[in-house]
């Protein structure tokens, strides 16, 4: 239907998808994106993403960013986990509010399944995600520190108790719940990933990505996360800040502006990898 004209030959990738089974049981879909010829080895850079809210199916599109990442070498894995609207309301709806956790047992289901089928190592699986996003990765890195080389995590929830306070973030009361709720406070607290940080951690290295004009993700969730992390005694990797002056919620941004945020999460990833930037 259309053709984008980027300098790079996607004739030999393939996109494939697989199932693999979450904590409960439930059989979850996932694309795995890779050249052809590439070996479950155990030694694949991998990058693993995800959404898992507000009724948003993961639908296939074309990422050019994606092929910079399949041509240098790796390969990309999409879940298309629970709270995403793929299998209808009912799968949404096993991945909101009280049902929370199934999303992030979905995703860490689908790192365990592709070290378990030597598709990457825990050296070389990379995780991304913002928005909704933001807040899986933060819990994917709180509840499995070990499972992941390096995380790229934008725009975030991460204080999941005092969220509704700041900016739109109200509105989202009805997806997640809401702390002034005494049931409701316990659902968040129990993941909510700033307070889930242990001094006695070793976390992997972190990105973190807040745009100082967000009007729906207060940029507050970055700065404690990323202060939190840094003062954990046993922080591991490095966890770095990057605030964006000239831009909201993952969008209104000059083209010059993109690519340079775009750049730097991804020669992040592309580092603890293990490939090379171009």
């Amino acid at each position: 239907l259309q053709r984008t004209p980027i300098p790079i030959d996607m004739s030999d990738c393939t996109s494939t998808q697989v199932w693999y089974t979450s904590g409960d049981g439930t059989a979850i879909p996932m694309f795995l994106l890779q050249r052809r010829g590439v070996k479950p080895d155990g030694a694949n850079a991998t990058l693993l993403t995800g959404y898992g809210g507000f009724n948003i199916a993961m639908q296939p599109y074309f990422s050019s960013v994606y092929g910079v990442w399949l041509e240098a070498g790796g390969m990309v894995a999409i879940p298309c986990l629970r709270g995403g609207g793929e299998f209808g309301e009912e799968w949404h709806r096993a991945g909101w509010r009280g049902n929370k956790q199934n999303v992030f047992d979905d995703f860490i289901a689908a790192a365990e399944w592709l070290v378990r089928e030597r598709w990457t190592s825990p050296q070389r699986l990379v995780i991304s995600g913002g928005s909704n996003g933001g807040l899986l990765m933060g819990a994917a890195i709180t509840q499995r520190p070990d499972l992941f080389a390096g995380v790229a995590c934008s725009v975030p929830l991460l204080d999941m108790v005092r969220y509704h306070k700041f900016g739109l973030a109200n509105i989202w009361n009805e997806e997640y719940g809401t702390a002034d709720d005494p049931e409701q406070f316990q659902w968040l607290y129990r993941y909510s990933p700033y307070h889930r940080v242990a001094d006695t951690v070793r976390y992997p290295p972190m990105l973190l990505v807040a745009s100082e004009n967000d009007a729906r993700v207060d940029p507050l969730h970055a700065r404690k996360m990323a202060a939190r992390l840094q003062a954990a005694h046993a922080a591991g990797g490095p966890t770095l800040l990057l605030i964006e002056r000239a831009s909201g919620h993952g969008g209104a941004v000059t083209l010059s502006e993109r690519i340079a945020q775009v750049s730097a999460q991804w020669a992040f990833l592309m580092h603890y990898a293990g490939l090379k930037t171009p």
